[in-house]
């Protein structure tokens, strides 16, 4: 989809965003009635005006005049009334617009492939969900309801107008044509600014947030002047970005109010000559014009303010349609639910490539029995993180076929093939909030006390206990208050309590600290034990008790047996890799 449609006003796009508020039609023909009824309120003001002053005022009759001003105040009551209603259903429908916008935006990206994620800077993501979909609200509440009621506005008071003194009214319409052209080059400038605006707000989140997420990196390389001054590059294209907005502005509202000054200046000229000469138009024909005048320019010049926030609306609109456009969703989903998997994994002539055309796994073939434990080592870059990932079905393969229980698992759903599998990750992530929901990921069938009698189990429960408030410790973001090696058996217990089929451990005992390395041996030792399970390791102290290790290289399986056997090939690559792992250590 084209960000910069070069239209003022991008059709495909509005109806699209309409279709979000037929199922508040209701609030929908409620904010456009009120508008409606807001329209004649307001030009009826300018007309009670008129009266009051030539036939009550002029005439010096007190009883008339008392009776006018009453009805001036209600009709201002009921104004402020309709006002009050409006403005309220207008928001309203904005906000729920919004809030089924980003739910919608959110579920749709929940599902998409790794690969999406890969390649999309985090921050843009942010933005889309967050600052663009509330600028979307604007639409509503600030942009479409408020431009249909000042034009319905303009429409009632032109009429009135026309009826008061149809002399008048020429003179009052005269300068139109120059403020509508006007106006019409100002939306078209002012769009292009506002969608720059947008793309350096997502610049700047995205380098902001990237930054802090890896400030440790930015400090232990002493790269803090460096990408200081990035910084200060990202953040004068926004500023001049909101300059430029600025600077329409500023051009365009001294433009409108001297052409509404001058259609002023020519009533009270006109309509004061009149008035002296012949008596044709009266003084309150002129107060009223002159009132009437400031409804007529007033809302054209807010128009135009508000087709700004309309413009706004319709960009962030075009820019969260583009991801809620994206197909990265698997290809294929089967029906079939994953439930009491033995644990049998099979990998047949496996193909897979994250750019087409540069094979990273290339024609894998392995097979896991029920119960086994298995491991898969070979130097970084060597594909072994990536049968893990497609195992989840995280990616598609290029060729070939992955089965669980002699079924391919791309007749599985998603949920419940990943239900079956547990996942400890080398670097764990957690979320700002208490140990036990880290643990069930606030799945409420996991109960406090099974999350206990589990930390029981595989050697953990004293560590947690020890921590301030238990299993209420707040970890903060990411898991900040806790080491590499806590974090990592919070993970062990995370995996173990969700009782899976196949328990994989990616690198999980690669960073951990000498005071929790016994737990985590400890630890291991229990979740793998009668659990298909396959561990991924550099260090290869940790795979000597599997039944089968894997050896790959490049993308291909170079040996397969246990520990035993793969040490006596001569030259073999496991052999290779434990000899300068341990050659000083071997017993």
């Amino acid at each position: 989809m084209d960000t910069n449609t070069g239209k003022a006003f991008d059709t495909k796009i509005f109806l699209r965003l309409m279709k979000f508020a037929k199922i508040y039609k209701w609030h929908f023909y409620v904010a456009t009635i009120t508008a409606v009824l807001l329209s004649v309120v307001s030009a009826l003001r300018p007309w009670l005006l008129q009266q009051t002053v030539d036939n009550y005022i002029a005439t010096k009759d007190s009883e008339g005049l008392f009776f006018f001003i009453i009805l001036m105040l209600v009709a201002l009551i009921v104004e402020v009334f309709f006002q009050l209603v409006f403005i309220y259903i207008s928001n309203w429908l904005g906000q729920h617009i919004i809030r089924d916008i980003r739910e919608k935006l959110f579920k749709h990206m929940m599902h998409f492939k790794m690969a999406y994620f890969d390649k999309s800077s985090v921050g843009r993501l942010v933005t889309r969900v967050v600052s663009d979909s509330e600028t979307i609200s604007s639409f509503f509440g600030q942009g479409l309801f408020m431009i249909v009621s000042d034009l319905l506005k303009m429409i009632v008071v032109a009429i009135v107008m026309v009826w008061m003194n149809w002399k008048l009214s020429l003179i009052t319409f005269a300068v139109l044509p120059v403020l509508i052209y006007a106006t019409k080059i100002f939306q078209m400038a002012i769009k292009s600014a506002y969608q720059e605006v947008r793309i350096q707000v997502a610049n700047l989140n995205g380098f902001v947030q990237e930054r802090i997420i890896g400030m440790n990196i930015v400090q232990l390389f002493g790269r803090e002047e460096t990408e200081y001054q990035k910084f200060i590059e990202i953040n004068e294209k926004h500023k001049k970005a909101h300059i430029r907005t600025v600077w329409y502005y500023s051009v365009f509202f001294p433009i409108a109010e001297i052409l509404s000054s001058v259609a002023i200046g020519l009533l009270v000229w006109y309509g004061g000559l009149r008035a002296v000469v012949d008596s044709s138009i009266t003084v309150g024909q002129i107060i009223g014009f002159i009132t009437m005048a400031e409804m007529l320019y007033r809302p054209l010049r807010q128009i135009a303010d508000k087709f700004n926030t309309l413009q706004m609306g319709l960009v962030a609109a075009n820019r969260v349609f583009e991801v809620m456009d994206t197909e990265s969703n698997l290809k294929r989903i089967g029906n079939v639910i994953a439930t009491e998997l033995k644990g049998n994994i099979a990998f047949k002539n496996v193909h897979f490539s994250y750019v087409p055309g540069e094979e990273v796994l290339k024609g894998i073939n392995f097979d896991v029995k029920q119960g086994e434990r298995i491991a898969i080592v070979g130097a970084t870059g060597s594909g072994k993180s990536t049968i893990i990932s497609l195992l989840n079905r995280f990616y598609e393969i290029d060729k070939g076929e992955i089965c669980l229980d002699n079924q391919n698992i791309e007749d599985f759903t998603i949920e419940s093939l990943r239900d079956q599998i547990a996942v400890v990750l080398q670097d764990v992530f957690l979320f700002s909030d208490d140990i036990y929901n880290n643990i069930t990921l606030k799945n409420s069938e996991i109960s406090l006390q099974q999350v206990i009698d589990a930390a029981k189990q595989i050697g953990i429960h004293d560590f947690i206990m020890s921590l301030p408030g238990g299993y209420d410790y707040n970890v903060k973001e990411r898991g900040a208050m806790l080491s590499s090696g806590q974090r990592q058996l919070i993970a062990f217990l995370r995996a173990y309590v969700s009782n899976p089929a196949i328990l994989i451990l990616d690198e999980a005992t690669s960073s951990i600290d000498s005071h929790s390395e016994k737990l985590i041996q400890f630890a291991t030792d229990k979740i793998t034990q009668n659990r298909t399970s396959i561990i991924i390791a550099h260090r290869l102290a940790t795979v000597k008790k599997v039944d089968k290790i894997i050896v790959i290289d490049k993308g291909e399986i170079k040996e397969i047996g246990n520990h035993k056997q793969l040490l006596k090939i001569e030259n073999g690559y496991y052999k290779n890799l434990y000899e300068k792992q341990f050659a000083a250590v071997v017993s």
